[in-house]
């Protein structure tokens, strides 16, 4: 199978995108078709506790505005066999944290991005704003 017709799943909550996504999603086109599976809202509020800056709707039509993403679907917090099964995906990406409950050779795992995160912006703009 030549990686154009591979199906690659990028999960994200994607809340506040920033170079460390991109860079993310540039990795994962170079190993076929990229669907991101976007967290919902509901499940970002169950996981982490707050309701994101932006909707689950506003968020799919920024990661469909960039090149590397083909499809933006709905997701829970967590990815397993099943839903990768539903979405016909050949590989998982996932940063090096990942705690995705799926077989090894399903998942490629890449570097983040040193120095950023979602949640180190959203404290940065926290910390400026009240300070």
């Amino acid at each position: 199978m030549s990686n154009e017709n591979k199906r690659i799943m990028v999960d994200m909550s994607a809340t506040l995108i920033h170079h460390g996504h991109i860079r993310l999603l540039k990795q994962a086109k170079n190993l076929g078709t990229v669907i991101v599976a976007l967290t919902t809202d509901d499940e970002i509020k169950k996981a982490k506790g707050y309701i994101p800056e932006l909707t689950y709707e506003n968020r799919k039509e920024i990661l469909l505005s960039i090149k590397y993403v083909d499809e933006v679907i709905p997701s829970n917090w967590l990815i397993d066999e099943i839903f990768l099964k539903k979405n016909n995906i050949d590989l998982l990406v996932h940063g090096h944290d990942n705690s995705n409950p799926i077989d090894k050779e399903k998942l490629v795992i890449f570097n983040r991005t040193k120095g950023i995160s979602s949640t180190q912006l959203r404290e940065r703009v926290l910390k400026n704003h009240y300070s």
